[in-house]
């Protein structure tokens, strides 16, 4: 039988994190550090209240949420390989070849785009990568509520788009997340800040309406 490690090695996370800072500084700020924090912060709330916590690994949850965005392909640099980037990262500060394997597969299969083209190949890897489902949900609890709206107009003004591409970019994606969640703490997050965007989205139409002359009355 298998043993879950569910202890972590605090000096190997420290050189990580320094890692990830200076490689996510030149990311827009919907992508940055604070990102990343969250991100780790949400993954550790979810595998702690988690009622299957006992067969993921702690210390796979805490790299894979720290590395999620090491190699993403908006901000990946020429030259970089995103398959490899975490694997070889990991293996530099001498972790073993299996966790090195573990943190990299389950930093790829974190995508929503990947996701979305492949839905069994992600619910085959979180049966063999447990920890996966809560790295994911995590990230994406990032994506929603009010911070989720935060980022998408940050995003969406560092491609210079326009506030409405960056309206339907709710409809494209971020209210679907709440019915993708993996983990029963995810979905219970998630469902709040569904509700919270829903609320926002109602606001922004309200205030909308006055470009097309429909709020003047006589």
């Amino acid at each position: 039988m298998t043993t879950i490690e569910q202890s972590v090695d605090e000096s190997l996370v420290n050189s990580v994190m320094e890692y990830v800072k200076s490689y996510m500084s030149n990311y827009d700020g919907s992508h940055d550090f604070n990102h990343i924090q969250r991100v780790l912060g949400l993954a550790k709330h979810i595998h702690a209240h988690s009622t299957q916590a006992d067969s993921r690994d702690q210390q796979v949850v805490v790299l894979s949420a720290l590395l999620h965005d090491v190699g993403d392909k908006k901000y990946l640099k020429p030259g970089e390989d995103a398959s490899t980037l975490v694997y070889e990262l990991l293996l530099s500060l001498g972790t073993t070849e299996e966790l090195a394997k573990r943190v990299q597969t389950i930093c790829l299969g974190v995508s929503y785009s990947s996701e979305i083209k492949d839905p069994a190949r992600v619910r085959d890897l979180i049966k063999s990568y447990p920890e996966l489902a809560v790295v994911q949900d995590a990230d994406r609890l990032d994506a929603i509520g009010s911070i989720g709206i935060g980022r998408t107009f940050t995003f969406s003004g560092s491609r210079q788009s326009s506030m409405t591409d960056s309206i339907q970019h709710f409809d494209d994606k971020l209210l679907k997340l709440e019915s993708m969640m993996k983990t029963e703490v995810g979905r219970e997050l998630a469902k709040e800040r569904t509700a919270r965007m829903r609320e926002f989205l109602k606001w922004w139409e309200e205030e909308a309406a006055f470009s097309g002359g429909s709020m003047v009355t006589a």
